[in-house]
């Protein structure tokens, strides 16, 4: 038997941490980036625009797109759901573009040197990372626009949605952390970035699971 009740309220510390780790989130995911366009200088080659482009998307536009859902530290949090959604929608749509881009500067930079495409952990998670938020940001259009799901049970569609969601940050944040260890990072930074650097994903990756599985959970427990 189902039971509507109000879940407990947790105590205030709680709320507290949850929002001081989404803001600092926040500034991680800003800081982070702008230090990779300081490092990778976009512009001066192609291979400059590959880690600036895909750090921008996966680092950036992935990050807050699904930090405005958050609600201890979303910066639109009295907007409507339906707003969140769209300009949630937006940002992904950004992350795709961006990653598509960085895509293409690596690929087109290898193909100048005459070297191989995707032989490398890195070059392979990174090209499934980006097939698969294409395809999540596509398959979130009838979520925006709900005369398209049609035979399907939105709640299913949004369960769905944040689970490939969750699966696609991580495995951005898993492409970031391999870019990480390329050569080209590894030559430009001293031991101490490298680690501070390496910190910002795994932080955020851990905010985002906090966020999507609380959420999750909350849900579970006022049907419960």
């Amino acid at each position: 038997m189902v039971h509507n009740r109000e879940p407990e309220p947790e105590p205030r510390v709680y709320g507290y941490t949850r929002t001081a780790s989404a803001v600092l989130t926040h500034f991680i995911c800003f800081v982070f980036t702008v230090f990779i366009a300081v490092l990778s200088r976009p512009g001066t080659s192609w291979f400059s625009w590959h880690p600036f482009f895909m750090t921008l998307a996966f680092s950036f536009f992935m990050t807050e797109a699904i930090l405005l859902f958050s609600p201890h530290g979303s910066p639109i949090k009295r907007f409507p759901h339906k707003t969140k959604a769209r300009v949630h929608w937006i940002l992904q749509c950004l992350c795709v573009s961006c990653a598509v881009l960085g895509l293409a500067a690596i690929s087109y930079n290898k193909h100048l040197n005459g070297k191989p495409h995707f032989t490398s952990w890195h070059g392979l998670l990174g090209l499934l990372t980006v097939c698969v938020v294409g395809f999540q940001s596509l398959a979130a259009v009838p979520l925006i626009y709900p005369s398209l799901a049609k035979g399907w049970s939105l709640a299913k569609l949004k369960r769905y949605h944040a689970t490939s969601g969750l699966i696609t940050c991580l495995l951005g944040s898993g492409s970031v952390l391999l870019g990480l260890s390329s050569a080209w990072f590894t030559a430009s930074v001293r031991e101490y970035t490298w680690y501070l650097s390496a910190l910002c994903p795994a932080l955020t990756a851990l905010v985002i699971m906090n966020q999507v599985t609380s959420g999750y959970m909350a849900k579970k427990r006022l049907q419960s």
